[in-house]
């Protein structure tokens, strides 16, 4: 009817539930197209086909040992959970990291089945929940003797342990002199089913450096442990003395199994020696960062804090949002190597917290993508490259990039 006014139905349109299914669709579209990660203007891509390449690089290496893959610290700064994953897949037999805190949370991640060895855990330490979630426990001193006996006995779980002896690290593990004393106990605590001996281990101090003779003397000594422990009726189930190197260049180190570690994330233990490529290794990270200035400065301009650096001439400078909070140190201010669309150049002045300085190559404006690290397959600087340049190694260099900065997986592994 004419000058009738339309019922608040029809003014409605859609019913209230359609409509806030409508809000709904479109929110989860926009965190869809956005996730918060999006936001960062950096990320750390990992191939995890890389990873499982890198494992097979060692299991060529070796002689049919098992393989432990090391996932500590987070998976060296790649990603503990899909990283484990990806070698469990690949055909690791056990997966190892130093805190049973990251034992814990690593059962989670990969369920149940999976071997998983812990070896760093202080006196106090909640050990029944280890045993509870079927986690292998390290025993290198006398009270981690103890309470992991409690531990047992108050839960009712046999505890598997790996044994470990010191041959050479003086960090950790029975010295040879304490070691017939802890077999003798451990002897008593495996007859009364409190205990499984898994394994007795020691660790390399310096299998990268190839030629120095201590490798020689630490499997002297861990063949004096392995008698010692035989000695007193023990048959561990595995020994293991290799990590890295160890496997790779120390066949007589090589024993039952070995806990490769760097060398799955694609470097080198010793690049000097042999660098990842000699080995067939593949770098399982790309560090990158979108460009957020592109500018013109004059000769003479002092660059970023305490002006170490001034430009020579007329010069482009742009700014990588990456910085000490992520991981980038301060020790790859004014040398540390970057390369922007296919150009090399480096870092300009100091890191600073968030962000640094590069000068910029021909044609590169803000937008563009500044590659820190990577594969020398794909053109670009190595993590060992960046260790070099600051005088540290590469296992630091990945291993310090900050949480913040967005993993992104690719690869099945």
């Amino acid at each position: 009817m004419a000058g009738q006014r339309p019922s608040r139905t029809a003014l409605a349109g859609p019913s209230w539930p359609a409509r806030l299914l409508a809000r709904f669709r479109r929110l989860l579209e926009r965190l869809w197209r956005a996730p918060v990660s999006d936001l960062f203007p950096a990320r750390a891509d990992i191939d995890l086909d890389a990873i499982a390449s890198n494992l097979g690089v060692v299991r060529d290496a070796v002689e049919g040992q098992k393989l432990l893959g090391v996932v500590k610290a987070d998976a060296y700064g790649h990603g503990r959970a899909e990283c484990a994953r990806a070698l469990l897949g690949a055909g690791a037999d056990y997966l190892g990291v130093a805190q049973v805190a990251e034992a814990l949370n690593l059962r989670e991640e990969v369920g149940a089945g999976p071997r998983i060895l812990a070896w760093i855990y202080a006196p106090g330490a909640d050990l029944e929940a280890a045993l509870a979630a079927d986690i292998e426990l390290s025993v290198g001193a006398f009270w981690a003797l103890d309470q992991l006996a409690v531990a047992a006995r108050s839960t009712g779980i046999t505890a598997r342990i790996h044994l470990k002896a010191d041959t050479g690290m003086a960090r950790g593990g029975f010295n040879l002199q304490d070691l017939p004393e802890a077999a003798h106990r451990i002897r008593g605590l495996v007859a009364e089913g409190v205990f499984e001996l898994q394994g007795l281990w020691s660790h390399l101090a310096r299998a990268d450096d190839v030629d120095c003779g201590l490798t020689e003397i630490q499997i002297e000594r861990f063949e004096e442990a392995r008698s010692t422990v035989k000695a007193a009726g023990l048959d561990p189930v595995l020994c293991h003395l290799a990590a890295s190197g160890g496997a790779l260049w120390h066949p007589g180190a090589r024993y039952d199994m070995v806990r490769p570690g760097i060398v799955l994330y694609g470097l080198s233990p010793n690049p000097n020696h042999r660098t990842a490529a000699q080995m067939g290794l593949k770098a399982a990270m790309t560090l990158s960062a979108d460009l957020i200035v592109d500018r013109e400065v004059p000769a003479g301009t002092g660059v970023s804090y305490g002006h170490t650096a001034h430009t020579e001439e007329d010069t482009r400078l742009g700014v990588v949002p990456l910085g000490y909070a992520d991981g980038i140190d301060r020790k790859a201010s004014n040398v540390a190597p970057l390369v922007i669309n296919s150009q090399p150049t480096k870092i300009m002045g100091r890191v600073c917290m968030d962000q640094f300085v590069v000068t910029l190559p021909e044609g590169a404006t803000a937008g563009d993508r500044a590659y820190l690290f990577g594969d020398v397959g794909a053109g670009l600087p190595t993590a060992d490259d960046w260790a070099e340049a600051m005088g540290t190694i590469g296992y630091e260099v990945v291993t310090c990039l900050g949480a913040r900065v967005p993993r992104r997986y690719h690869g099945e592994g």
